[in-house]
This record gives structure tokens, sequence and C-alpha cells, in this order.
């Protein structure tokens, strides 16, 4: 007994500290889930931070978590349990015995005591703090006091369990024995547990008033302290609000007039990258799974921006832009239509997703009867147009004298189309059979689009571009999707065509997949996946871009995309390398060489490029684009109203139009009519065709307004092609061979 009590502090002057140190590592059972329990993890602390792997071979590379101890709270549970709690998360977590436990316990508060010394340590290192250096001395051994108290207590509260536990052992065999010759002997063993039990009472007393003491005269000073950081806190996200507003009209500024911030500085930069440059070499990428590229440089400076640096070598400007090409001055710029900046604000209704998909998994999405509450205000044929969002990157491209350097600005358009779709997580409208979309942008941007849905089931749709800068753009896409259960998977089928009038370069190129994920459970995110090929099937040029799928565990940028500009020889020429939802760069290849084989064998490519050039960059989203479904400059424009369209337009479609002015309940009226509508069409359709077959009659079916299927004569492929006339039936106003789907 005597070796209990003088383990125990002092009554009078509790000093009891447990030798812990801040670095332990072994293994521990973490609780998973209640499928699989407890699992045997590999633990490390170190620098205040509890990590854990599955293996300790994973310490090398892969983290499965990290609790901060700093701002944790540790429990010890029963039976060798303990738990952590840090930011708002429980870690339950058992160890094999008493002591191994005790062991980490021990370790854990001695390096959240240190963690904690050394973020104070931290936030009291600034010039303005109005803590002076004497005032940090003092708070750093008021906090070392206070967690040796809080050792004192929890050692004490064990204690106390434990000798508690064997007093009442202890009084339930005396009670037993009462009046027996071993009474004597009972006696004397419960008054040494009783004494022993006073002892750690008064050990635990001692130990909770001192620590009220110094944790009540220090309250009133730390609360000030917390005070200012709070208000130095509110300082400082004004002072970053304020800026982020400042940056954001510097971009809309310069987008609107970039002449005016870009000019003399383009002037200057002329010869600033020169291929000729001494070589530089830089550390390889690890990303790409083909190729590794080494950079050349010398001393080429990068600019913040990247959005002056020339593709051409003619020293045609990088200007992403809307009015790069503009040319006829500023009094033509003010004859301009104004197009709206805004839309009404998405309204706040709540409708439970799964009540509704959990009956369609494995169907056609298109074949889902869905409310309004999952779409934006856009039908798929707008969508579709969206494409032509970075037009100016083909208007670059037919400048270009280089079929290379003209691919990798295709390539970079290809890219392009999908930065809209990053928050973009809402279905567009199902348009109907014979809907149409024009988009007459040939004063602003030199292009005119029309699209019209050719076909319901399979839906498919058909979209022709005439640009006046020197290309043509054409496809006929039909879209496949299926509900997985988990995420929603739209499949684009059919081919991008691409032909520029000077050169007669033809490009063809299709779409990769995208994916909206947590249909059921969290938020909703998009993700773009897998290969685009195009080819110029002029000169035979080849790109192959790689859309990398996001994952949880890969150390890769997020919506990674790379790719390889090869000539006809099938011989490297550029590297592409960016994201979707961001920007695109090229890097001239001078030479290559076979590195070193992977872990599967294989031998990479090493290429060594000149320094990147920037291809495209997104445009900023405009002010307050959160709560209007995301929409970009050119999406918020798309729904508005125009004068002299065909009745077929989607602007004439009433539930879209009441979606977007927030009057859902309306729109889901208008369009179970529409659908229904549309479904005695096709009834009506079949019975026609029914009939014709028993007559022995030929019928042709449904035929489009404004394009018919040709087969292609580069691909062989049937497609729906624009056979013309519709601008000029929009000239003569003349629309008495549209037919009524309003």
């Amino acid at each position: 007994m005597n070796e209990l009590v003088k383990s125990l502090p002092s009554p009078t002057l509790p000093g009891l500290h447990l030798q812990c140190v801040d670095a332990c590592k072994g293994w521990l059972f973490k609780w998973t889930n209640y499928l699989k329990g407890y699992q045997r993890r590999w633990f490390v602390l170190s620098n205040g931070l509890l990590s854990y792997y599955r293996t300790q071979a994973e310490m090398a590379h892969t983290c499965r978590g990290t609790i901060p101890l700093a701002k944790a709270h540790i429990e010890v549970g029963d039976t060798c349990h303990l738990v952590l709690t840090s930011g708002g998360r429980s870690y339950h977590l058992k160890a094999t015995s008493e002591g191994e436990c005790q062991r980490w316990v021990s370790a854990l508060q001695q390096a959240k005591a240190n963690a904690t010394l050394l973020m104070h340590h931290s936030d009291d290192s600034g010039d303005e703090a109005p803590v002076q250096q004497e005032d940090r001395t003092l708070t750093q051994g008021v906090l070392k006091t206070l967690a040796n108290k809080l050792d004192d207590l929890s050692t004490c509260n064990e204690l106390i369990g434990k000798h508690g536990a064997a007093l009442q052992r202890s009084l339930s065999e005396l009670e037993e024995l009462r009046g027996s010759s071993d009474s004597t002997d009972k006696v004397k063993a419960v008054n040494e547990r009783a004494t022993l039990f006073r002892i750690t009472s008064n050990a635990m007393i001692n130990a909770c008033r001192d620590f009220l003491d110094v944790a009540e005269s220090q309250s009133r000073r730390w609360q000030k302290t917390l005070q200012y950081e709070r208000e130095q806190r509110h300082h400082l996200e004004e002072t970053i609000e304020q800026l982020a507003k400042q940056h954001n009209n510097l971009e809309r500024a310069w987008r609107e007039n970039p002449s005016s911030y870009t000019g003399v500085e383009r002037s200057q930069e002329g010869d600033a990258s020169d291929e000729n440059d001494e070589a530089e070499f830089f550390d390889a990428m690890e990303e790409s799974p083909a190729f590794i590229t080494v950079t050349a440089s010398s001393n080429i400076k990068h600019k913040r921006s990247g959005s002056n640096q020339s593709m051409m070598s003619g020293g045609v400007p990088n200007d992403w832009t809307h009015n790069e090409n503009d040319t006829s001055g500023t009094n033509h710029m003010q004859l301009r239509r104004t197009r709206r900046i805004r839309i009404p604000d998405k309204p706040n209704y709540s409708l439970n997703l799964w009540s509704i998909m959990k009956n369609c998994i494995g169907k056609d999405l298109s074949k889902i009867p869905m409310p309004v509450n999952f779409n934006e205000p856009l039908s798929m044929l707008q969508r579709l147009t969206e494409d032509l969002e970075y037009s100016e990157l083909l208007d670059r491209a037919a400048r270009c004298d280089s079929s290379l350097e003209q691919m990798c600005l295709v390539a970079a358009f290809s890219v392009s189309s999908y930065s809209t779709t990053v928050h973009r997580t809402a279905k567009p409208f199902n348009p109907l059979l014979g809907e149409t979309y024009e988009l007459d942008r040939m004063d602003e941007y030199g292009y005119r689009s029309i699209c019209e849905q050719v076909s319901h089931h399979p839906p498919a749709a058909a979209h022709h571009v005439t640009s006046q800068r020197g290309w043509t753009l054409w496809q006929h896409i039909t879209i496949d999707s299926k509900f997985r259960g988990k995420y929603i998977s739209v499949m684009p089928l059919g081919n991008i065509h691409l032909q520029f009038h000077s050169s007669g370069n033809h490009y063809v190129w299709s779409k990769v997949t995208s994916t909206v994920h947590n249909i059921i459970v969290g938020k909703l995110w998009i993700d773009q996946s897998g290969d685009i090929d195009i080819v110029n099937n002029t000169t035979k040029d080849t790109c192959h871009l790689k859309f990398s799928p996001y994952s949880y565990f890969s150390r890769e940028v997020p919506r990674k995309v790379t790719g390889v500009v090869e000539d006809r020889e099938g011989t490297a020429r550029y590297i592409l390398s960016g994201t979707w939802d961001e920007k695109m760069e090229s890097a001239k290849i001078v030479d290559s060489s076979q590195g070193c084989g992977n872990s599967e064998g294989k031998q990479k490519t090493v290429y060594q490029t000149l320094q990147p050039k920037l291809l495209w960059k997104k445009y900023p989203l405009p002010d307050n684009a959160e709560n209007m479904h995301f929409f970009s400059s050119l999406a918020l424009t798309l729904n508005e109203q125009e004068e002299g369209i065909a009745p077929t337009d989607s602007r004439l479609r009433p539930d879209q139009r009441m979606m977007e002015a927030g009057l859902w309940d309306e729109a889901n009226v208008h369009k179970q009519r529409l659908e229904e509508r549309q479904r005695l069409e096709r009834k009506k359709r079949d019975v026609q065709a029914n009939q014709a077959l028993e007559e022995g009659q030929d019928i042709e079916g449904y035929q489009p307004m404004w394009f018919e299927k040709r087969t292609d004569d580069t691909t062989g492929e049937s497609i729906y092609i624009y056979r013309g006339g519709y601008w000029e039936a929009k000239d003569r106003q003349d629309w008495s061979q549209c037919p009524e789907i309003y």
C-alpha cells in the first residue's frame, strides 16, 4: 500500500506528472462502421497530429486520416477503449491491453498539451498582438500548469474508480464474514483501502480546486484576447471580401475592353518565347500516364495571367475576350444590342430526389418523368449552343498558317465546352420533337447557329454553325443516359465536325462522358472522364486528349486534361495540359527520349519542351451566379426574348419560361401538358405508319424541318446535315411550314 500511496500526488501540493513524449506509433483498432466493426490501423503520433494508415508501408504515400490534437477532446472508456473528438467528429479506438491503452492516453495528453502551447505561441508571434512578451511567457506557464492539473485529474479519476471498486468488494466480503475468526484481517484490509481511497479523493479535490483557481484567474484576460481575435478576423473577412469584389470588377472591365489594359504590353512581348533559347531542365510531371515532359526555357518571365502569350509565331495575341476580333471601332460597339446580365434568382424549393429516382435505376434518363425542380431553365439545344462560348478560339485557329498550331487551338476549344458544367448539376429540358433554337451573333462574334431536335426516342439533335471569320461547325448528337442508383451517366454519341474555309482542314472529334455523383446522399457534383481523339482528315494530324476521372485517393490535379498532338507520321509535336474547368496550355516539343520503366515494365517517353503557352482560360462567372443556376455570361442571354424567331424556338417554350421566372408550380403544369401532347402526337404517327404498312404504302416517318439525313463523305456515318432555308425563312418571316408544338 505504501508504494501506491507514494505514487499519488500530495493532498496539499499535487504534482503528478505523466512522463510522455510527443512521438508514438503502433497498432490500434479503429471503429469503421457497423458492417466491418473495428479494423486494425497503424497509428503515428507526431508534432501534435495523430495520423493513421492501413499498413506501415502506406506511410510512404497514403495517409487515411489525420487528427489534430490541439483542440481534441480525449476520453478514456472501459476495457481498453478511448474516444478522440476533434472538429465535430469522434474517433473510437481500442488498444490490445490496459497498459497499451494507458501508454497511448498519456502520450496523447502530452502531445495535446504541447500542441496547445505551440498554437498559442504561434498566435502570439505577431507584432500587433495585444499580449506583450512577458504576458506570453505568463500565458505559456499558465497553460502548462493547467495541462499538468488535467493530467493529475485524469490519473486521480482513474485511481478513484479503481480503489473505489476494491473498497466495495472488501465491504461485501466483510459483510459475508461477519462473526467469523477471519473478520479481524478483513477489517484491517478494509481500513487500508478506505485510507487509500480517502487520500486519492483528497488529491482529486485539491487538484480540482487548484485547476479552478488558475482558470478563473485567467478567464477575464482570455476573454479580452478572444474578443480581439474575433474583431481581427471580422476585419480580415471584410478586407478579403472587398478585394474579391475589386478583383472581379477588374476582370469584368478587362473583359469588356481588353485593349485599354494590354495594348502596351503586347508590343513588348512579341519575341518573349523564341524557340532557340537555351535549355533549362525542370522536374518531370508525374501525372501523365503515357509520357513525361521536361520544360526547356531561358529567361522567360511568366506573366500572372498568361493571357498575353502568343500561340502563333506571327505574333497574333492570345487574347481570350469576346471582342478580340472587333475591328469596327467604338461607334459600332455602341450600336450593338445590350444583352441581359441577370435572370430571376432561383427559388429555394426542396424535393426528395430519391423518392422519384428509386424506381428508375437502370432506365434511360430521358424516359424518366421529372418535375422542373431538377432542371435548369435551358433546353438541351441551348446547352449544345453553349459550346460556342469560346468561339474566338476557332477565329484564331482560322488565321493559323500551321496546321499543328491550329490543332492545338481546336483541342482547347473542345475542352472549353465543359468549363460551364463544373457547377451545373441540374438537367436541361428535353427538347420536344421539332423544337429549334437559333443564336444569331453575327454582329458581335461573326457567327450564327441553328439547332433542331430531329428525333425523340432516342433523343437526337442536329446543330449547324456558320462563321464569317473562316469556319463552319456541325454536329449530330444522340444522348444516351443511364441512372445507376448513386450516379447518373450521360454519354453523348456522335461526332463534331469543323472545317476551316481557307485551308479546307476538316476536323472530327466526339465528346466524353459526363457523370453526376451523389444522387442519393451528399452534395451533387459533376465529373468529365474519357478520351477525345481529334483527327484532321485533310492533313492526317491527330490529337489525343485524356480527361482523368476524379479519385479521392489520387494526388493528381482535379479535372485534369492532358494530350499530345502528332503529325501525319505519328511524331509528337506538342504537349497539351490543363484542366477542363480552368485553362489549357500547349508546349512545343523540341526533343524526346525513352525514360525509365514504370512498375509494369513499360517505358515512358520523356519530352523536352519549350515554355508552355496559354491557349485558353475560363471567363469569370457573373456576379450572383450561384443564385442564377451558375450560368455563364453567354448562358444568361440564351433564353432572352428575340423578335422574328421561329414559333418552334426554345425561347417560346412555356414551361421553361415559367421556370426561369421562378413560377415552378405553373412550369410543372405546362411541362406535363406538353409531354402528354407529344405522346399523343407520337401515337398518332404510329397509327398512320401501321395503316400505311397494311395498305402496302411506303412511309418515310418523321422528317425534320431544317435538317436532312445524309452519309458523311469523310467518316461514312449517317448524320443529319443542315439543308438550308432557315435564315431565308426568317428574313421573309415565313414560318408557315413549322409544326405547332407548344
